[in-house]
């Protein structure tokens, strides 16, 4: 992690949870992180928490699902920053709905969110790179349930795993597009099971599905370890697949 020692980092979703952590390790590895979100009184008390740390952490708030508070977060980056090194695009949501009854304003919400704030976030990012002719690394915090359908889960999240689906899609459709445009810049997806967070209450879920309850389960430090290490892989290695299972 030596070469990113003063890079820029912005990592979306990072209030709390898994986004949180990721900034944390970032930061503690001497970068610059961006933390974006809503909640900017979360992001302001991360900030403090990070202040004696190696790295700098800076609030900027924006909502992911909309395109304006994007474009103008990464404008501040620039301004202020100099320009993106490394995106992580985490923040993702999952909706209490389903497919035969479906309300489709939280359907709207969960792919605005996990798909298209996803992807005018790495448009952004690679704008930034490519400018700057720098070796980046976009990295997308997925789910296994980009890989499989759960049918515990099916009844209640169904539109979120087609949302995951889609970001591993993605994921591998950039990657074709950066090397036909020879850009040096990595991609990686992770892919998590079940990590204890917030993230599983929330949505209009009131509380964890029973088999959730007793584990075995992730921590959100289990991805930010899985993040250095992509970073940390030689200038010839590009992982561009993490799928992690609690054990």
């Amino acid at each position: 992690m030596e070469r990113y020692i003063g890079k820029v980092a912005v990592v979306t979703g990072s209030s709390s949870g898994i986004g949180a952590a990721i900034s944390k390790e970032l930061v503690k590895k001497g970068m610059k992180v961006a933390g974006l979100a809503r909640r900017i009184e979360r992001l302001e008390e991360l900030k403090k928490q990070l202040s004696k740390e190696s790295g700098q952490f800076f609030a900027v708030k924006c909502d992911i699902r909309s395109e304006e508070d994007i474009v103008n977060a990464f404008k501040w980056v620039e301004t202020n920053l100099g320009g993106v090194d490394v995106l992580v695009n985490n923040a993702g949501v999952h909706q209490m709905t389903n497919l035969t009854e479906g309300d489709a304003e939280k359907w709207r919400t969960v792919f605005d969110t996990n798909v298209l704030g996803l992807c005018i976030a790495t448009r952004e990012a690679v704008k930034s790179m490519k400018k700057r002719q720098v070796t980046g690394h976009i990295i997308h915090i997925n789910s296994i349930a980009g890989h499989r359908v759960s049918p515990e889960l099916a009844p209640i999240r169904n539109v979120y795993s087609a949302s995951k689906f889609a970001v591993r899609a993605l994921a591998e459709t950039l990657r074709l597009e950066l090397a036909h445009n020879k850009l040096k810049i990595k991609v990686s997806n992770i892919s998590p099971g079940y990590v204890k967070t917030e993230f599983q209450v929330a949505g209009g879920q009131t509380e964890l599905p029973e088999y959730l309850k007793n584990g075995p389960y992730l921590i959100p430090e289990n991805l930010a370890d899985a993040v250095v290490y992509v970073l940390s892989t030689p200038p010839n290695v590009d992982v561009s697949e993490i799928t992690l299972h609690p054990f």
